[in-house]
């Protein structure tokens, strides 16, 4: 863990949910490979109630319960810093990070009492060029009217408190993403966006400078299931130590055999009647 721990007011959360243990050592070898950690934030791995340790990060424990009440939890109660960038633990790394740019960001976020930055890119984002630039990054502001997804859950820097608002009880993660951006949608508040992960490889949007350094993540899961997005992290596996040899075989044989991540075969769909039942509580 950083010995800088209390000197930083940015907090990195990983949330995970304990079904996903699986996902946890990859996460974590990529992620050291690529992140820099002269980036001056704490970093936090919050599962539900499983014990884990993985280097750099403490592992917190947010209880059972629904995704919108897990994460409440830990920013009302566990992270005491002001600001929290979110990952989930199937976003695997691949390019590597500058600590410069996300310092330079953290200041200006600071100064600027900005709420959300989002920092990966999608066609579904509309923005607007502002003055400020990172490293060549342009800052764009979101168009919130024509823009979709404004609560989403890929990598972004949150203001806690603003976060917080945005999680309402007993939302899981879909309804969260849905609702959370109706809500947005009717507050209208300033979003900022910045293209510095090439999510899934997805081209950048903003009016950027020419010569830009991005990172990248790839999402890996599915459905509970590991996606062709993982194939390209298993070589890299393979041809490092004994103990990554080894995972990256069982992220084959999952991959190959369609097994969940807790090792089960894949569910059977859900039948006609059972999809319509469900779609009407929502």
């Amino acid at each position: 863990m950083n010995n800088n721990h209390t000197q930083h007011n940015v907090a990195l959360l990983v949330h995970t949910c304990d079904r996903y243990r699986f996902l946890y050592d990859g996460f974590s070898y990529f992620f050291n490979q690529n992140w820099d950690f002269d980036t001056q934030c704490n970093y936090y791995f919050a599962t539900e109630e499983v014990s884990v340790s993985l280097p750099h990060f403490a592992n917190i424990k947010s209880g059972r319960g629904e995704w919108a009440d897990r994460l409440r939890h830990l920013l009302q109660n566990v992270i005491t810093e002001k600001y929290v960038i979110y990952f989930q633990e199937d976003m695997w790394l691949n390019r590597p990070v500058s600590s410069s740019f996300f310092n330079e960001l953290f200041a200006l976020m600071a100064h600027n009492q900005w709420q959300q930055v989002k920092l990966d890119s999608a066609d579904i984002y509309k923005t607007h060029p502002t003055p400020y630039y990172i490293e060549g990054f342009n800052i764009g502001l979101l168009d919130n009217k024509t823009s979709g997804y404004l609560m989403s859950h890929q990598v972004t820097v949150w203001e806690k408190e603003f976060l917080i608002q945005q999680l309402h009880k007993g939302e899981h993660p879909w309804r969260n993403e849905r609702k959370g951006t109706k809500r947005l949608k009717k507050l209208d508040p300033q979003i900022y966006h910045i293209d510095y992960f090439a999510q899934n490889g997805q081209q950048a949007i903003n009016q950027n400078q020419v010569q830009i350094m991005r990172s990248e993540y790839h999402t890996v899961s599915g459905n509970s299931m590991l996606q062709d997005n993982v194939l390209p992290y298993i070589k890299p596996l393979q041809q490092a130590g004994v103990e990554q040899q080894a995972y990256a075989a069982q992220l084959l044989h999952h991959y190959q055999n369609q097994l969940t991540h807790d090792g089960q075969p894949k569910p059977r769909k859900e039948d006609i009647f059972k999809k319509i039942k469900n779609f009407f509580k929502r």
